[in-house]
């Protein structure tokens, strides 16, 4: 029977759907997790205790096991465990990433060198190491402009600022938010030239090197800042054939540049009147629950079951999307607080469209909006004959929901 090992950060949504995947293809699997992973205790020998801010450790850990029983594929399915699977995979020669491409996805800055290498064309970018240099470097660029830090995700500590005043606060702020997640408070900020037009994900899953696109996604909320929090993704896309089909050229061009060779890429573009610029590319699936809304052939084969085939070395024959348009709300917290109660579910399932919700922040919990928050409230999907009528549902459901926060 085959066997895979995934890593399951602590906090991932997605242990769930992996693990039932895996059941569904018949494979065995060993969990690679932090100490206080809640499935520990059921998988007993089949989990595997990790440090997910330690890679190379936690690689080594992950090859002595392997040493000692065979595997078949290392899947990782956040951003924390992408690195430890390529390191890992690539001394147990399985199908791997370069830990070199990977690691060019969790840095920002290597990842905009190496599209700039390619000429890929993306927004004009600085590398700010000192606070000094923050403002002249933005004054370079030209106004508006957005900072990021290196090693965050999710649009954790992204700020738009359109001029030197609000630059200087927006660093002040990132480098709070960097202490408080327990990272270097004093790492360089990437500074970028803000690009307008509409964003769009790209879903695709690379075998030997070339892309094959699983879904298009639109955005259609404007992410324009001061902060850039993505709520809706659509598919399918409603751009036009050709602009995809340029949107595709551009995302292949930039995994080519990144070394990119194997399993699901996550990308993210801006389409500017004519012109597509390439934003970000993670090596994973797209994030949260979010990948519940994609379901392929007649059979709503599951994302997960086609990635695990994959990662398997089994035949993926089915790729193409299943013909309803589909789409999922990332609930967006709205403001700083202790989490009391959502109320509404019940009414928001009874919008047409909408097929289910899941709030997946526990009740009495602190939460807060972004740019500091590192998680959204919960999902919302719907499925429809048109994404517009998808679109509608979504905003029609969440309409339905009433979030208790108190203040503190």
């Amino acid at each position: 029977m085959a066997r895979a090992l995934l890593i399951l950060p602590t906090e991932t949504y997605r242990a769930s759907d992996f693990i039932e995947s895996a059941a569904a293809l018949n494979a065995d699997i060993i969990v690679a997790s932090e100490e206080d992973m809640a499935l520990a205790d059921q998988l007993g020998e089949d989990f595997l205790l990790i440090d997910c801010s330690r890679p190379e450790e936690s690689a080594r850990r992950i090859v002595e096991l392997g040493n000692r029983q065979p595997l078949d594929a290392i899947v990782p399915v956040d951003d924390q465990g992408v690195l430890i699977a390529a390191l890992a995979a690539e001394q147990l020669g399985l199908n791997h990433n370069p830990p070199v491409a990977v690691g060019a996805t969790r840095n920002k800055v290597m990842l905009r060198r190496a599209l700039a290498s390619a000429e890929i064309p993306q927004p004009a970018f600085e590398l700010a190491g000192s606070p000094d240099d923050v403002a002249a470097l933005a004054e370079e660029i030209g106004y508006p402009v957005v900072l990021k830090p290196l090693s965050m995700s999710a649009s954790r500590g992204v700020i738009r600022a359109n001029d030197a005043d609000e630059v200087r606060a927006a660093a002040g702020r990132i480098r709070k938010i960097l202490a408080v997640a327990g990272h270097n408070p004093g790492e360089p900020i990437l500074i970028e030239e803000y690009v307008p037009g509409i964003e769009l994900a790209v879903e695709g899953l690379l075998r030997d090197g070339k892309l094959q696109v699983l879904a298009f996604l639109d955005k259609p909320d404007p992410l324009e800042g001061p902060f850039f929090e993505e709520t809706l993704f659509i598919t399918p896309s409603r751009l036009h054939p050709e602009m995809l089909d340029e949107v595709e050229r551009v995302t292949a061009r930039a995994v080519r540049a990144i070394g990119l060779r194997e399993g699901p890429v996550h990308a993210e573009v801006r389409v500017d009147g004519n012109k597509v610029l390439f934003l970000e590319a993670a090596a994973r699936s797209i994030g949260g629950l979010c990948g519940r809304s994609l379901r392929f052939g007649l059979l709503g084969t599951p994302l997960e079951v086609i990635l695990l085939r994959h990662a398997l070395g089994r035949p993926v024959r089915v790729l193409r999307r299943e013909d309803p348009a589909s789409g999922v709300m990332m609930l967006p917290i709205p403001r700083a607080g202790i989490l009391r109660a959502v109320r509404g579910t019940d009414r928001a399932l009874e919008v047409p469209g909408v097929v289910d919700v899941d709030v997946t922040i526990p009740l009495g919990r602190r939460v807060w909006p972004l740019p500091e928050a590192d998680r959204y409230l919960g999902f919302l999907f719907a499925r429809g004959p048109h994404p517009t009528d998808v679109e509608r549902s979504l905003r029609r459901g969440f309409s339905m929901l009433d979030i208790v926060i108190d203040e503190i």
